[in-house]
Parts: C-alpha cells; sequence; structure tokens
C-alpha cells in the first residue's frame, strides 16, 4: 500500500471527514451502485490523475462521512477493475489495484502512474486533477500538456523577428549582467560578439530569426497596441486605493528590472541588532523571495495566452500571479522537492545564463527561506486552471525566530528543511516524522532523517520526548536552551517554563544564587532575553533579589517565596563551585 493512504484512512477512522483527507495525489471513492457505471467513473477518475501528477484513489469509502460511517467498503473484482480501466482510457491506462482490508471493510487502492501522454475516456473526455478537483480540460489545456510531455519548446521555435528587431538597450543591459557577475563563465560570455552571445542565450533560431525566448527577453513588441508582459500595483493599504501602477511591456529583461526596482523602492526596513553587536536588515518583503517569485512567473507564465504577470503591493500582502497552471508534474504539494521544471527551457536558459534565475531550480527554497529567515510565514502558494499565485503576507516580523536563526550555522540557514521544523515547533509542542513530512515535502522516512540530524551534535536543537525516545519515529520537540532563547516566539508556555525553572532552581540549590550573565551562558540567550526570563520568575515569587544593587546584569537573586521546599531544606549550606566540582566563571 502507497504509503500515503494508510494515515489518511486512520485519519478519517479518528474522525476527521474522507472528504478533508484528500488531496493533490490522494482521491476517496464509493462505488456506483451500477457495476458499469462504476467501472466507467473510476475510469474517468483515473484519467485526471494521469493527466496530473498520478496519485491513489481508495474505492469503499464515503468523502462526505468520518469514523466508522464512512467506510462502506467495495465489491468489484480488482482484476476485472484494472482491466475494464484499460479498455476506458485513451491512450489505454495500467493502473495498479491492490485489495486491503481497514474497519472491517474490504477497500481497493487504484495506483495511478503520472502519464507520459495526456488521457482520456472512451467518449474523448479529458480531465486533470487541480488541487482536490476533476477539472475538465479545455484544447488549450490539452495542448499545453502534450506539449509539455514530448518535451516542445514553443519559447525555441521561430518568432520570425530579426536580429534588427533586438532593442539596444536590452541587450547592453544583457551584458553589464554578464560582465559584473562574479562568476567566471558569466564574465566570458560577457565579452562575446553579439552573435555569440545571442546564441548562448538560445535566442536564434536554426533559421536565422530570433526565438520566441529572445524576442521576449530582448524586443520591444511589434504590435499596433503593445501587449503588457507585466502590470504592478501598489496601495497604501490592502483595500486602499492605488497610488502607483506600472504597465510594462517587453524586453522581459528591462522590465524585469524596473520591476524589482518598484518593489524595493516601497520596502521597510525593520533593524534588528543580534547579540554579537551585528545588525540585520528585515524587508517588510526579503528582496531575495520576492525576485525569485516574479522570476518564477516570468518563465513558468504561459505566454501564448497574452496575460501578463500581475503583481499587488501593499504593507498587508505582495501578491504574484502568472498566467496558466503550475507545469505538468509539479504541485503545490510537491514544488519543493520536485525541483525544476521550466514549461519554456530556452526562455528559463537565458534567464539562468544572465544571473536572473536559480541554477539548480531552488527558486522556490529559496522563496521558504527568505521568508522564515525573517521572521514571517511561508510564501502561500495556490493554483488553478487559469493562473499560478504566490503570496507573501506582510506582517510584523518574528524578531526572535530572525535573531535565533541568524545564529545558526550557515549551512543551516539555508536549509529549508530544519527552518521548517523549526518554525513548526515554534507553533507546536511536538512533532513526529509524519506530521512533518508533508510540510517538508518528504518521506516519512526523510523526515526522520532530518528531525533526527537536528537532535544530535553539533546541532542538538530538538530532543526526543522521554516517553517516545526509544520508538522507530519518536516524537520530537526543542530544547529548553532553544526555547528560552526564542522567547515569546514560542506560543506554548508550560512545558518550556517547567524547563527553564528546573534548571535555574538547580542552579540556585548549588552556589545559591543567579544573576543576568549565569542565565545568558545557561541558556545561550542575550542579556534581554535573560532579563525578561528573571522577570518572570520574580513575577512568580520563584526567586527575589538579594542584592543591593538594583540595575545591571550582576544583580543577585536567591530563593523567592515560591521556591521548592525540599530544594530550600537541601540548600542549608552554600557550595562553593571550587567544592562542587564546577568552573566557578559561570558567574
Amino acid at each position: 500500500m502507497p504509503s500515503s493512504v494508510l494515515p489518511a484512512l486512520e485519519k478519517v477512522l479518528a474522525g476527521t471527514s474522507a472528504a478533508k483527507c484528500e488531496t493533490e495525489t490522494l482521491d476517496f471513492k464509493q462505488a456506483k451502485p451500477n457495476q458499469k457505471d462504476a467501472f466507467v467513473d473510476l475510469a474517468e477518475a483515473a484519467v485526471c490523475f494521469a493527466n496530473a501528477s498520478g496519485g491513489e484513489i481508495v474505492v469503499g469509502v464515503v468523502d462526505a462521512r468520518s469514523g466508522e460511517q464512512a467506510f462502506i467498503g467495495c465489491d468489484l473484482d480488482a482484476s476485472t477493475l484494472r482491466s475494464r480501466i484499460h479498455q476506458l482510457t485513451i491512450p489505454s491506462l495500467l493502473v495498479e489495484v491492490e485489495e486491503i482490508a481497514f474497519a472491517g471493510k474490504r477497500l481497493l487502492v487504484i495506483s495511478v502512474p503520472e502519464g507520459l501522454e495526456v488521457y482520456s475516456t472512451a467518449k474523448g473526455y479529458t480531465y486533470q486533477r487541480i488541487n482536490t478537483d476533476c477539472i475538465p480540460m479545455r484544447p488549450a489545456d490539452v495542448t499545453r500538456l502534450a506539449e509539455e510531455r514530448r518535451g516542445f519548446d514553443w519559447s525555441g521555435t521561430p518568432s520570425g523577428r530579426s536580429l534588427d528587431d533586438i532593442d539596444p538597450l536590452a541587450l547592453r543591459y544583457c551584458r553589464r549582467l554578464l560582465t559584473s557577475s562574479i562568476d567566471v563563465t558569466r564574465q566570458k560570455h560577457g565579452r562575446l560578439n553579439d552573435n555569440d552571445l545571442l546564441q548562448a542565450m538560445k535566442a536564434v533560431a536554426d533559421d536565422g530569426t530570433l526565438t520566441r525566448a529572445g524576442e521576449l527577453m530582448l524586443c520591444q513588441d511589434a504590435g499596433s497596441s503593445p501587449t503588457e508582459a507585466i502590470v504592478y500595483q501598489h496601495r497604501r493599504t490592502q483595500a486602499g486605493e492605488t497610488d502607483a501602477i506600472l504597465r510594462l511591456g517587453t524586453p522581459l529583461v528591462l522590465a524585469f528590472e524596473e520591476i524589482l526596482q518598484a518593489t524595493r523602492a516601497r520596502q521597510g526596513i525593520t533593524p534588528v541588532t543580534l547579540p554579537d553587536g551585528r545588525q540585520l536588515q528585515i524587508e517588510d518583503y526579503p528582496s531575495a523571495a520576492v525576485r525569485e517569485a516574479i522570476v518564477n512567473a516570468l518563465i513558468h507564465g504561459d505566454w501564448r495566452l497574452r496575460v501578463p504577470v500581475r503583481i499587488e503591493h501593499s504593507p498587508q500582502y505582495l501578491k504574484i500571479d502568472s498566467p496558466g497552471p503550475l507545469v505538468s508534474g509539479v504541485t503545490t504539494s510537491n514544488i519543493l522537492t520536485r525541483g525544476s521544471r521550466a514549461r519554456y527551457p530556452a526562455l528559463a536558459a537565458a534567464f539562468r545564463l544572465l544571473g536572473l534565475a536559480e541554477e539548480v531550480g531552488q527558486g522556490v527554497d529559496r522563496m521558504f527561506r527568505e521568508m522564515i529567515r525573517s521572521g514571517r510565514d511561508v510564501p502561500v502558494i495556490s493554483e488553478d486552471s487559469e493562473q499560478v499565485s504566490v503570496l507573501f503576507r506582510g506582517a510584523p516580523p518574528n524578531t526572535r525566530i530572525a535573531k535565533f536563526l541568524a545564529s545558526l550555522p550557515e549551512d543551516e540557514q539555508d536549509d529549508t528543511d530544519a527552518l521548517l521544523i523549526i518554525r513548526m515547533l515554534c507553533g507546536k509542542r511536538t512533532v513526529k516524522a509524519s506530521e512533518i513530512a508533508h510540510v517538508i515535502q518528504r518521506t516519512e522516512d526523510e523526515a526522520q532523517a532530518a528531525l533526527l540530524r537536528l537532535s544530535v551534535d553539533p546541532l542538538n536543537i530538538l530532543e526526543p520526548t522521554r516517553g517516545t525516545m526509544r520508538n522507530r519515529f519518536p516524537a520530537y520537540r526543542l530544547r529548553a536552551e532553544v526555547v528560552a532563547r526564542l522567547g515569546s516566539a514560542v506560543t506554548y508556555h508550560s512545558r518550556a517554563i517547567d524547563d527553564i525553572d528546573k534548571k535555574i532552581i538547580e542552579h540556585i540549590v548549588d552556589y545559591g544564587e543567579v544573576n543576568n550573565r549565569t542565565i545568558q551562558r545557561l541558556f545561550d540567550v542575550d542579556v534581554y532575553q535573560a532579563r525578561d526570563i528573571l522577570r518572570d520568575l520574580v513575577g512568580r515569587e520563584v526567586i527575589t533579589r538579594t542584592s543591593e544593587q538594583k540595575r545591571g546584569t550582576a544583580v543577585r537573586y536567591g530563593p523567592g517565596p515560591a521556591f521548592p521546599k525540599a530544594k530550600k531544606m537541601r540548600r542549608s549550606k552554600k557550595i562553593t563551585p571550587e567544592e562542587d566540582g564546577r568552573d566557578g566563571t559561570i558567574f
């Protein structure tokens, strides 16, 4: 049974409606009463998945129900069903059908592979899975999908425009990008003659004219009414009047630069000082994330629709819409790990040569990383048959998270899995591999490996809970010292406070007192975070000030009225660091 099926079935049995457990690659169905109708219905569902990225259809579950009532079973013969789907699809579709027993019922799991062609029903109807819906495909959708699966590149075909149509300013800008690059190979391309540079950019077709990619990148629109390539709107508030609007046509290289300048000009900055004195400049929307989103829209949008990329910008959100759905095989559930799959390879190659796009197809990863590192929510990516949207929320940054992540080793700051896990644990006490897998878009085993790596040297950010540490897939939580450093970024407090209290109480039992510098060293926090921890303990009367000094990091604190009595009794005599065998420099 595919790994995604059993957790979903268990979730339904536990009380979640089957419809809420459906995904882009999982569907629940009940077989129609008439066997002939059942085969036709399931063949249609298989076509829907084959024209997307494949998936599983579980037959014998009512999607509107939950609990045991959702499981009604299925009496269709597995081999007959497989054969009938093969017969009722064009071209004939091969699926796997497996019988499973669950909740006392016999279910069938139909595994549908991602198709190599465009599939239809015997009556000629084509469907495609978009999110959790089976959507009829229009002729343009069928053509687009067929070209993508055959590897046809519209952007590499002749445009009919000659090299004389190139905008000189656009070509000079390309050279400037290349010659100013720190990459030696790009610098060499910048010194090529015009013809060789255009060839390297895949801007010239076999017949000597410009390719569609070359036309888009380097030429102004030749029509009597220029087509808009990008439309940018800015509002001072989310629902306010537009105070700035840009309507830009081709060349794309110039339009892209102008749009970047427009978004940068309206960015706010939040300065954050790190414990080591460095200062972070946190933008409203990280420029690197916005840049990647715009590049993706320009590379992967369907230019044949002649619909512009639309950018809406306000302090509350920044939204980028590109025409057409995601490229075949890429979904919102696998976009982080599927890798780059350009709709137009020639156009993508030109962007990459100029250094405007990621070389290894990790632009979406960068969008997620930059948003998390700036203390904000991850981007929201959605699609329908008309467009793909990327939404950045503009809420004030959580500076605690930004500070903590900036203190991690550089490799971890660039690890999308690690950042997503830490972010999730700021709002959830514990996570297991099964819970984090869909967030980082990996298998359960890969998710477990990521959790384990964060729980051992040299990072030691997480720890397995005591009750699950011997399990194959333990539940992990943030270590107490990490929670202390994150402070208010952690939305739950009881366990974290208990662990922090425990360490401080034990220290006072051993040494008789504690101060701000001690807290900084115990939990690896800055002076302000240590101050907040001490204030909380004083407020709860766990500790009280014992020194005459009232201000500064050297103010000493001892047991307060709420300090555990058993601990007080054990501390009838103050032990010096030398007697205890510890390093007294902690003070």
